[in-house]
């Protein structure tokens, strides 16, 4: 039987009936995730490094390679001398790293 709503409104009142039945063996489609890529500056400004140390990890050239610097094929910048680690920000031409080779005394 519907019952009254103090604004005059109807609610209706359904019973639920539950059936006997197995439960579904559902797929999950989205179940899966991947692991993360851990990009970014591994090394900064102004820290002496030796040669083959990875100094950033990037998708596409954000920073570009300088003086001493390489580029991998996935866009890593490396020393590829040991020395200090020197960044420029070269305006239109973008931001530059490169690594100043170091006296040993």
């Amino acid at each position: 039987m519907p019952s009254r709503q103090p604004t005059g409104r109807r609610r209706l009142v359904f019973k639920e009936f539950l059936m006997a039945h197995k439960k579904g063996q559902g797929t999950s489609r989205n179940g899966r995730d991947s692991n993360a890529q851990r990009l970014g500056f591994k090394a900064f400004g102004g820290q002496v490094v030796p040669g083959g140390t990875i100094i950033v990890r990037q998708r596409g050239t954000r920073v570009k390679p300088g003086l001493n610097v390489g580029r991998g094929k996935d866009d890593t910048l490396f020393a590829k001398i040991t020395g200090r680690i020197k960044f420029l920000n070269k305006g239109q031409m973008g931001k530059f790293v490169m690594v100043e080779p170091i006296e040993v005394a």
